[in-house]
């Protein structure tokens, strides 16, 4: 497949994305092919993640070309799905101070790569390709240890840190500038049908093994506690804790999603 010069991302964080790649491949000769194969090889971030996304996704039912030929015609014609990788990919960098660069994330974390595969997921769900959509939940479930339907509405600007564990339901949808950490599920309170799932304002952090059950909203900049169990609406700017889960106070800082601090006001009492 020839590289289409038109799918990208604005140049900043391609840029980068090569530059660390070569620094990369210069200071560990063993991964040089990898690396080159992965990323410098190619024009744009677009084209870039389109063989890596697919060399991961590729197994039995779909071989790696078959795979980066879905992925580069959603890229094609969903062009914003490139920017949209580029804004999750800063959101990483920005949150996560494990993260070095933007190398890490293209290439090995998980949440980064179950992202931008649920993405992909739910435009060909959008389409009415479901069968192939639920393809790459499988397997994004499968590789990554994220279970998203593909029918979930996902923001921008979203980090899934660590993210093992993460469970998100169908009808379930989730605002720009979030951070979900490990163990988070979104899901259902049984076996109803229809709009079952929880809806999750902007800039809301979402702590360890946070549960938010039932068509239920979590307002803006809010903060899920670890551990807890939510059933009931949370309101815009507040924390809450426990189970089932109260409002113990204010998010104890300003955009915690992007904070990351998981703390409880030091007043609150559970």
């Amino acid at each position: 497949m020839i590289d289409n010069p038109d799918i990208g991302a604005p140049a900043p964080v391609w840029k980068r994305l090569r530059f660390e790649a070569s620094a990369a491949a210069a200071e560990e000769p063993s991964l040089a092919s990898y690396l080159n194969a992965a990323i410098l090889t190619h024009s744009t971030l677009g084209n870039a993640l389109s063989f890596h996304l697919a060399e991961q996704l590729a197994g039995p039912a779909m071989g790696p070309q078959q795979v980066r030929q879905v992925i580069s015609g959603i890229y094609e014609t969903t062009r914003d799905l490139v920017t949209i990788a580029e804004t999750d990919m800063q959101a990483v960098l920005e949150r996560d101070p494990a993260c070095r660069g933007v190398l890490q994330p293209f290439l090995f974390f998980k949440g980064y790569l179950a992202l931008q595969t649920h993405r992909i997921a739910h435009e060909l769900w959008r389409h009415g390709r479901e069968t192939l959509a639920f393809h790459f939940q499988s397997r994004s479930s499968e590789l990554f240890g994220v279970d998203i339907h593909p029918a979930a509405r996902i923001g921008k600007g979203v980090m899934l840190d660590h993210a093992s564990g993460i469970t998100i339901g169908e009808t379930a949808v989730v605002g720009d500038g979030c951070s979900l950490l490990h163990g988070v599920t979104l899901g259902g309170t049984g076996k109803e049908v229809g709009d079952r799932h929880p809806k999750i304002g902007r800039g809301v952090l979402l702590s360890v093994g946070a549960k938010i059950l039932g068509n239920i909203t979590v307002g803006d900049e809010a903060k899920v506690a670890a551990g807890s169990v939510v059933l009931k609406d949370v309101p815009a700017y507040c924390t809450v804790a426990g189970v089932p889960a109260l409002v113990v106070g204010g998010p104890s800082c300003c955009q915690p999603a992007q904070s990351m601090d998981q703390g409880i006001p030091e007043q609150a009492s559970v």
